[in-house]
């Protein structure tokens, strides 16, 4: 056993050094950019939260387990990585006691004969083997030169895959031949238990040279797996879990991160501010959690699945996006290291120093980066957690507050909010108009607000000014004055929120409609409010914190759902319709309020509901966020039209959603569908609150 000993050793250590030097380059690449020290101090100030993270989400697969039959499989194979460092024990430790002994029946120290442990490797490593022809067949049926677009595998390295599910393959049946050899000769440690293993030998012949073998052959697959897993997309084994650990909480969804320059977040009144680097205009202003993102891409394609996007043939694909810039990143990887002597560099490397992040000629195309619409079904079904969107609103950012490149349309928005503080340019006298046509008196928050007023309203850009999301308003206003819940609004005193301007990238100005509207709120004693508009609520909740606004934010869904479990608004007229309902993405996906507005809607008598094909967690956007409302759909499919075809596949009688935007896009698409004879003309797009008002009022 000598002569295995030495070669073993040989091995390991040239392999382990390969892996090491590997490593050690993605290290030093993935810390080239700026720190990211918030993703640092939140781990260690929620370590149990991340520890419960990590058993939920690496150890669990939640979200791989989501897609049942590829989840199941990578559940086993996964498992088989950490159950059968065991055997590898055993291996190195009967390849040395075989050197010193001449008996190569090492087992681990008080359970290395435990039949329990045995059974356990033996079908761990079956299960395995079975992960492996489901993902073969998963790939195979799957095959984009089957499916084209269809294919979730679109663009990416398949062969890497293949070449992986092959080295794993070879990993297990050399396990069973090297512990069926052991077995055969009398050193396996397991007298019971490893079924496959004992049975193997029983078969096969007593032979030293045999075990060595594939002791050595075992061993050296492991090895060459090591170093391929480090030179490709399977660097996930290892990076996924850091990926995770760093990740934001509770996901990447929500509100948007802060902007930051050196790790800190942007004081825009600094005058030593450099607006060069605002946001991420080359590779290098990548944060060592984007070079995670980037190692951890298994490029399973499930994000690219979901995406809106890509589903209407937009050349936006998250997963792409991901992989672009990694592979980007690893062109120039030699250059961008600390110290790196470019003097020599050819002309073609120049170039590709050069190459700007996004443009025409660009690692990302702009088409790319304005097909976004932040719904966020990438972030949400991302297996190991990458934050597409945090991508895209960095370069986003460069290219608004330092290219000043955009679509042109998005720069009447722009200057809308710059001007009069909303989207639509309309005087901030009008926000106040819909209060007229209500039988009762809504309080107006002066300076401060009414003593026992609990909540201020904030009704919004859209439901202040748009007709249609200005019926939503009214009738959450006579909901609210009907279960006795006392409330001000600010009407000329409001401002936009500012999420259009921070999801189009304009940072700036969005730190600026935010800092007025929390200088206007804390001045009035605001503590709680409700919004019926997803983006403000989601922006309130949850990105007016990062400025010092800290208030008890709920939707109106969440609201009126309660006071309907409490009796004090009780739906009684029936509503004799079929209604499926549209998940906005802001309500939904960002925060996880699904349950709310179908509550609602399953009290209303007569009210039948259906859910379209894509809902809750993959529901399907309507094409307004990110900024999108305000800017031109010219590529592809409107994502409005293909939501409608599907709304349309249930046959309703009404859609119902619970956001302005929504009812806007989807009711422009109706309205299409309706003039070109493809849906009936009484079908109409309401918000939950206008089902919920017309039940409970009794009939005149």
């Amino acid at each position: 056993m000598l002569w295995v000993a030495i070669i073993g050793l040989v091995m390991t250590v040239l392999a382990v050094a390969v892996a090491g030097r590997r490593a050690l380059f993605l290290y030093k690449l993935a810390t080239v950019g700026p720190p990211a020290p918030e993703r640092l101090e939140y781990a260690r100030t929620h370590a149990g939260e991340e520890i419960k993270t990590q058993l939920v989400e690496v150890f669990g697969q939640k979200k791989l387990l989501k897609w049942t039959p590829s989840g199941v499989a990578h559940f086993f194979v996964m498992w088989a990585f950490f159950i059968l460092l065991t055997v590898y024990v055993e291996a190195y430790g009967a390849i040395v006691q075989g050197a010193i002994t001449g008996r190569p029946d090492f087992h681990i120290p008080l359970v290395g004969q435990w039949a329990v442990l045995g059974f356990l490797q033996d079908f761990i490593a079956v299960a395995c083997l079975l992960g492996l022809v489901a993902f073969a067949a998963i790939r195979i049926k799957n095959s984009p030169k089957t499916l084209g677009r269809g294919s979730r595998f679109t663009g990416s390295h398949l062969g890497g895959a293949w070449l992986v599910l092959f080295m794993i393959f070879n990993i297990i049946w050399t396990l069973f031949l090297a512990r069926g050899a052991s077995a055969a000769n009398g050193n396996f440690p397991y007298s019971s238990g490893a079924f496959v293993s004992l049975a193997l030998g029983d078969v096969l012949p007593h032979s030293s040279l045999l075990e060595e073998i594939a002791l050595l052959l075992h061993i050296g697959f492991m090895l060459v797996f090591l170093v391929i897993v480090l030179n490709s997309k399977h660097l996930h084994i290892f990076t996924a879990p850091l990926n995770v650990l760093f990740s934001r909480r509770p996901d990447g969804l929500g509100g948007a991160p802060e902007l930051r320059v050196d790790g800190k977040p942007v004081d825009f009144e600094d005058e030593d501010l450099d607006a060069e680097r605002l946001g991420r205009g080359k590779i290098g202003d990548t944060t060592w959690k984007g070079f995670l993102d980037f190692y951890s891409c298994t490029e399973c394609g499930r994000c690219q699945s979901q995406c809106p996007a890509w589903n209407t043939d937009k050349p936006l694909s998250p997963k792409m996006l991901i992989i672009d810039q990694r592979d980007h990143a690893f062109k120039v990887a030699p250059y961008l290291l600390a110290g790196a002597d470019t003097s020599h560099a050819d002309t073609d490397v120049l170039a590709l120093l050069e190459k700007p992040l996004v443009g025409e000629d660009g690692v990302i195309h702009p088409d790319v980066l304005w097909s976004c619409t932040n719904c966020g079904a990438c972030v949400e079904q991302c297996p190991v957690d990458i934050e597409h969107i945090d991508h895209i609103l960095d370069m986003r950012r460069y290219q608004v507050m330092v290219e000043s490149s955009f679509p042109s349309e998005a720069g009447v928005m722009v200057k809308n909010l710059e001007n009069k503080g909303n989207p639509w340019g309309m005087s901030e006298m009008k926000r106040a108009d819909w209060i007229e046509e209500l039988d009762f008196e809504v309080e107006l928050v002066d300076e401060k607000m009414p003593e026992g007023t609990e909540y201020l309203f904030w009704v919004g850009c859209a439901g202040a000014l748009e007709d249609r999301a200005k019926k939503t308003t009214k009738a959450v206003a006579e909901l609210l004055h009907i279960a006795g819940v006392k409330f001000g609004v600010l009407g000329p005193m409001e401002a936009c929120t500012g999420d259009p301007a921070r999801r189009l990238g304009m940072e700036y100005l969005f730190n600026m409609l935010a800092q007025q509207n929390i200088e206007t709120l804390n001045e009035a004693g605001v503590k709680k409010i409700v919004a019926t508009c997803p983006h403000c609520f989601n922006t309130l909740a949850n990105e007016y914190p990062q400025l010092g606004g800290t208030y008890e934010v709920v939707h109106h869904t969440q609201l009126l759902a309660k006071l309907v479990d409490e009796g004090k608004l009780t739906p009684i007229t029936p509503i004799e319709e079929k209604i499926t309902y549209h998940d906005p993405c802001f309500l939904g996906r960002h925060n996880k309020v699904y349950s709310q507005p179908r509550d609602i809607m399953s009290k209303v008598p007569g009210v039948q509901t259906q859910e379209m094909h894509r809902h809750k967690d993959r529901g399907f956007c309507c094409g307004a966020g990110g900024a999108r409302m305000w800017m031109e759909e010219r590529i592809g499919k409107r994502i409005n039209t293909e939501r409608v075809d599907e709304a349309l596949t249930t046959n309703p009688d009404t859609v119902s959603t619970a956001c302005p935007f929504c009812m806007v896009m989807l009711g422009d698409a109706i309205n299409e569908k309706k003039n070109n004879g493809e849906a009936k003309e009484s079908l109409e797009v309401v918000d939950v609150a206008q089902l919920l008002i017309k039940s409970v009022k009794s009939p005149t």
